[in-house]
């Protein structure tokens, strides 16, 4: 009598699943989208600690959406649900928005649609602009700082480097990345209508990250040339020297607000860094120099959180353009250049289910292996003991086994790539008494 077979539960090794709970400009307000991007860094720690069947997780925290992407034991029963309870109890304790605030502001996303549904937003699929490029780049970094406090895990390691490079695809197969414009872009695109000629603008940019630079740039095509920047963190200085602007210190600022009549705000700060004080200046200190007339100031808000007190529109002569009326104003997507990117999406996302359902039998496959090839070097020793000079009959025994391997491999992929990995794993267990001890793929990836 052989050994008995392992119970069904050993046999479910490395099965996971894959889980995005997303709140985006198409479900949550842009009010509820600010708060979550607070203090986004918190969630993935808590989330991870908070039950042992979450085994990693990443979240990507942007001006237009908040979304974390989890992988979880599948064998827990009801996983999905206990995923997604987590991920709104790790969020309220990080950000203090109520789970309930959340209810019908969020969309899941489950098993193969996570892959699809990420692969999409890296490309710029589903932003305010269709094809806006930031996005890539926050992706990068949503992974980066998951590497960086512990939270990521094999397969989340996968699906966010498979994201970057469909991103990549799309931008060089299709048209979308021309055909979509970013914020930026936007935003100054929708300031043309108040804006007669840019070289007369007194232009304050207010922050020195990655926005501000592509800020900068997009107001130097449209002929800006007069620019200071501001930095509620003290990195002015820096940024002025680097792109050849000037610099406004912490004791010139609502001074040179109150003068300036195209304000772009761009920081990272989680409380307003302009307000109604900035722009209105006291009579003494008004008489220094002359403020903008008040009929011809703008103010061009691009932070999440607000990074401009909304108190700001309230004022006479100032106009305030938001993330709000910026996505009003969105145009309407290129169907062409967009149907092509969400082909190559999709072709991705069907590629990393196929890799990763192959992955997941493949402990499997190397443990039936492993089993016949030891039962063929017996056989091959007595071969040998009885006299096999020539090497025929291990000649041919090796050949037998080839064959004998060779229908149950392609079966085992045929399930997997169904989603039915388990199903092989359990005919070993009933027909060899064998389970996969490893899962070289994990290993690997973990190395």
């Amino acid at each position: 009598m052989g050994p008995p077979s392992p119970p069904l539960r050993a046999l479910r090794y490395n099965r996971r699943v894959l889980l995005c709970v997303t709140a985006s400009h198409k479900t949550a307000s842009f009010e509820l989208l600010e708060r979550l991007s607070r203090t986004p860094d918190d969630v993935a720690p808590t989330l991870v600690g908070m039950t042992p069947c979450v085994q990693g997780a990443v979240v990507l925290a942007t001006c237009n959406r908040f979304e974390a992407y989890v992988e979880m034991d599948e064998p827990v029963t009801a996983a999905g649900a206990i995923g997604v309870e987590a991920v709104l109890e790790a969020v309220e304790s990080a950000t203090g928005v109520p789970a309930a605030e959340l209810e019908g502001a969020y969309t899941v996303h489950s098993g193969r649609r996570v892959a699809e549904h990420l692969f999409s937003v890296a490309s710029g699929l589903e932003s305010v602009v269709s094809g806006e490029g930031e996005i890539a780049g926050q992706v990068r970094r949503a992974l980066k700082s998951a590497r960086k406090e512990g939270t990521t895990s094999p397969e989340l390691e996968r699906l966010f480097q498979r994201a970057s490079q469909a991103q990549r695809k799309v931008k060089n197969v299709t048209a979308l990345g021309r055909a979509g414009r970013s914020l930026v872009r936007l935003a100054l695109e929708l300031a043309d209508s108040r804006i007669v000629d840019w070289s007369a603008e007194r232009v304050l940019l207010v922050g020195t990250g990655a926005y501000a630079a592509v800020t900068l740039a997009t107001l130097r095509e449209r002929g800006a040339v007069d620019i200071s920047v501001y930095s509620p963190s003290g990195r002015a200085e820096v940024f002025a020297t680097k792109h050849g602007i000037r610099a406004v210190p912490v004791d010139a600022y609502a001074r040179t607000a109150a003068h300036s009549s195209l304000l772009i705000t761009c920081t990272t700060a989680t409380e307003p860094v302009l307000g109604p004080e900035h722009l209105q200046l006291p009579a003494a200190a008004a008489s220094s120099g002359c403020p903008v007339g008040t009929h011809s100031q703008l103010v061009v808000d691009l932070g999440m959180p607000r990074n401009v007190d909304p108190a700001v529109a309230a004022l006479e002569g100032v106009a305030l353009l938001d993330l709000e009326t910026i996505r009003l104003h969105a145009p309407l997507e290129e169907l062409q250049a967009t149907d092509a990117a969400r082909t190559v999406v999709r072709e991705a996302a069907d590629t990393f289910h196929v890799v990763g359902a192959r992955q997941s039998v493949t402990p499997s496959v190397v443990a039936l292996r492993s089993h016949i090839f030891s039962l063929l070097d017996t056989e091959i020793d007595r071969a040998r003991a009885r006299g096999d000079e020539d090497g025929k009959v291990e000649q041919a025994l090796r050949h037998l086994a080839g064959v004998l391997l060779h229908t149950p491999t392609v079966r085992a992929h045929e399930l997997a790539a169904a989603g039915r990995a388990d199903d092989f794993a359990a005919a070993l267990s009933a027909l060899y008494g064998i389970a996969p001890e490893a899962n070289p793929a994990e290993d690997a990836a973990t190395a």
